[in-house]
């Protein structure tokens, strides 16, 4: 019969349900490591605070009981009221001990469990860190970035969260409503029915509302998600709403998700602010028929004054836990379907390890070097009947069989989903094979360490990715080690230096997260000068060029035409007049080559690409 001010419900609270939570909580115990040492000790720190909680009221009961008489003694002029240290003096300080002893114990086991709670939580979220660099890209290919994202974050904090706080609660509130009501029970039956009686009329009514509270808080955080999305596709989408004059349209969106997310609040909120008047009205009658029922019993002198004030001490120490139990409980089962989640991520399946159980089979992101006569690769490149597919009953490549010789410049052309991106994610080992071989100087690809094979590839993407730093840094990602004066080189020869020493801090300029504050062509030409650095064997070129316009694009041509010499490169285009000199066309379709050759045979051939060449430029 605790009275609390506010339902112990949120509105992002999830009601949730492990499908399988003994195998959980095992696997989380095991995974705890020495951490379980300090969980015992929290444990027999709250077996001992418990004990000394629930002893305490006795001996104030005592305590009560002898003064009750030194009053009376007083009052009936038999003697003057004074407390001397022997006995009543001593048994203040031993109670005032005990208090002191359960407020250090509580001290002790907060401190164990948040420390506890943020090392588990730290490792867990250092094991999914490496977990996410072991797994393949197929499984990012199956799931959505805020799902995986939900799993370091979300689920980590709310497991953090229980740990910390709803565990220690749990561990006490079982020893305190045991030990009370037994203690309850010892001093009156009667007068304990009577608390048992109301507390579960409270219980049921608490559990009642919580769960229309609860639908009405879902309603609310979907009509919040509601105005979030219209906020951000009002802001994302503002040039397109103005351009097609849809402003009012999209106000008019706005207010109705606005007024939906009003009503279903205020609804949400009486729930919640209602139902606590109620359940202090229930607790109000209860305490009420204890003290009743208790007075009378006090009159009777079958109670004593010290056994009165401690029977109340129990009814507030046993109600309170009480009230929780259904918050504790759900807050626990949501815990462990977290740590579920987490531990469904841990197990799922991992990219083949390196042959060679070195630094890079850890899931290192390699770091490119600078080729060298010694160590970089001359740039042959074999698939020999190579056979692919996203799932083994739905093969997307059957038999791509090709040779790129060194310093050969590979055109790959073909409709969007033909397989072209998916042939350079074979080459980099992003996916596995089904069967069939992949070659580099006639070795295996399969046979290569990740670090080891990546090091001799430089990827120039259609979408761009540049991280939260300066221009310097970004150029320098691949070779951290470089000098300005390589990074000057690099990004002269990418045609970027011009428009970097533009900007206000030039080389120095931080881009932030999303590199707004540049172009999309600027952007591009970063991520150009990127590989340049890097200086790699075999260039792979996905629409490089796709987002600069036409001179800047014939300024790109003229730095790549320099640095495709002497190296393999595969491109990639859609603007078939980028590849007309390519020495290699590969024409896909469906995942297949249907053709090869170069521009000339092919355009005589009067196959597919002819058709696309035409079509094109007719």
């Amino acid at each position: 019969m605790a009275e609390n001010e506010t339902m112990p419900y949120s509105d992002d609270m999830e009601i949730e349900v492990p499908s399988d939570a003994g195998s959980t909580v095992k696997r989380l115990w095991k995974s705890m490591g020495r951490q379980r040492i300090r969980l015992i000790v929290v444990s027999v720190s709250v077996v001992f605070y418990t004990i000394l909680s629930v002893a305490a009221p006795v001996y104030s009961a005592k305590i009560v009981d002898m003064l009750f008489q030194e009053i009376r003694a007083a009052v009936s002029g038999e003697s003057v009221f004074r407390v001397t240290w022997d006995p009543v003096g001593r048994e203040i300080m031993l109670l005032l001990l005990i208090y002191t002893v359960t407020g250090i114990l509580y001290t002790f086991q907060s401190f164990l469990m948040a420390s506890f709670a943020e090392k588990l939580s730290l490792e867990l979220r250092t094991k999914i860190s490496r977990k996410l660099d072991r797994l393949p890209l197929s499984f990012f290919d199956s799931h959505k970035p805020g799902e995986v994202l939900s799993r370091a974050t979300n689920d980590l904090d709310k497991m953090s969260e229980v740990m910390q706080t709803g565990l220690l609660k749990l561990f006490t509130a079982v020893g305190m409503v045991a030990g009370s009501v037994i203690m309850m029970f010892r001093f009156h039956i009667g007068l304990t029915l009577v608390f048992l009686v109301f507390t579960v009329l409270s219980m049921v009514s608490t559990r009642f509302f919580a769960g229309r509270t609860l639908r009405y808080a879902a309603r609310r955080q979907q009509a919040v998600s509601r105005v979030t999305g219209q906020v951000e596709e009002s802001y994302s989408g503002r040039a397109v709403i103005r351009a097609f004059n849809r402003e009012d349209r999209s106000a008019r969106d706005m207010r109705e998700a606005v007024e939906e997310l009003a009503e279903t609040s205020r609804k949400a909120d009486f729930m919640m602010n209602a139902v606590n008047p109620f359940i202090r009205l229930v607790n109000r009658l209860g305490q009420a028929a204890i003290a009743v029922f208790a007075g009378k019993l006090l009159i009777d002198g079958v109670l004593s004054v010290g056994v009165f004030q401690a029977f109340f001490q129990y009814v507030y120490q046993a109600s309170e836990p009480l009230t929780e139990a259904a918050y504790m409980i759900n807050s626990l089962q949501s815990s462990i379907a977290s740590v579920e989640r987490i531990f469904q991520l841990l197990d799922e399946e991992e990219i083949r390890p390196d042959p060679r159980q070195t630094a890079e089979t850890h899931g290192e992101i390699p770091i490119a070097k600078s080729r060298s006569k010694g160590d970089a690769a001359e740039g042959r490149v074999e698939f020999s009947h190579v056979r692919f597919g996203y799932s083994a009953d739905k093969p997307l490549m059957k038999d791509i069989c090709f040779t790129a010789h060194p310093g050969q410049k590979i055109a790959i052309v073909g409709s969007t989903g033909a397989g072209k991106t998916t042939l350079i994610n074979l080459l980099m080992r992003f996916y596995e094979i089904n069967s069939g071989r992949i070659l580099l100087d006639g070795r295996n690809t399969a046979d290569m360490s990740y670090g080891e094979l990546r090091r001799n590839f430089g990827m120039v993407l259609q979408d761009t990715w540049l991280f939260d730093g300066t221009i310097a840094e970004n150029i320098a990602y691949g070779k951290p080690g470089a000098s300005r004066s390589e990074i000057i080189e690099a990004a002269k020869a990418a045609r970027a230096d011009f428009f970097i020493r533009t900007l206000p801090q030039g080389y120095d300029t931080r881009l932030n997260s999303d590199a707004e504050n540049i172009s999309a062509g600027q952007r591009q030409l970063l991520t150009i000068a990127r590989v340049m650095l890097c200086d790699p064997a075999v260039l792979i070129l996905d629409e490089a060029t796709s987002s600069v316009d036409t001179r800047t694009e014939m300024e790109i041509g003229k730095a790549m035409n320099e640095l495709m010499k002497g190296r393999t490169s595969f491109v990639i285009a859609h603007r078939l007049s980028t590849i007309v000199d390519a020495d290699l066309i590969l024409v896909m379709q469906n995942g297949d080559i249907i053709e090869k050759g170069d521009h000339k045979g092919l355009l005589r051939a009067g196959g597919a690409y002819a058709e696309l060449y035409n079509s094109q430029y007719a």
